[in-house]
């Protein structure tokens, strides 16, 4: 069974690095460059899983989650956030919001992929 996830980075070089890291473990990836294109993606797509980048233009991965979650079409489907701006407080602030999980970048590959296996 084909495994898709959707990448919403808005930075090109995060975004080759996650498609790489799973394209080698077989999943599928799609991508988004903000967090309207990525709602718009999760809608007709259905990805079993969505990686989020927090700060991003055009809509944020915050605004982003909410209205995935909102939607009855998404709202189950799993959200990792994705931030550079791992300050202390962060991690509980975006679990508190309804991520289902928090990964700081620069990431750890390792890591990373074992995140992303628990909800693929």
């Amino acid at each position: 069974m084909e495994k898709v996830v959707l990448i919403v980075e808005d930075d090109t070089q995060n975004r080759k690095l996650f498609r790489d890291l799973l394209g080698v473990k077989g999943y599928t990836t799609l991508e988004a460059t903000n967090g309207k294109e990525g709602v718009e993606m999760a809608k007709t797509a259905k990805p079993h899983l969505i990686l989020m980048d927090i700060q991003m233009p055009v809509m944020d991965g915050l605004k982003a989650f909410e209205i995935l979650k909102k939607d009855p079409e998404t709202r189950d489907i799993p959200v990792v956030a994705l931030t550079s701006y791992a300050m202390k407080g962060d991690r509980e602030r975006l679990l508190g919001a309804g991520f289902d999980a928090y990964i700081s970048k620069p990431i750890d590959t390792r890591e990373f992929l074992k995140k992303v296996a628990q909800y693929v």
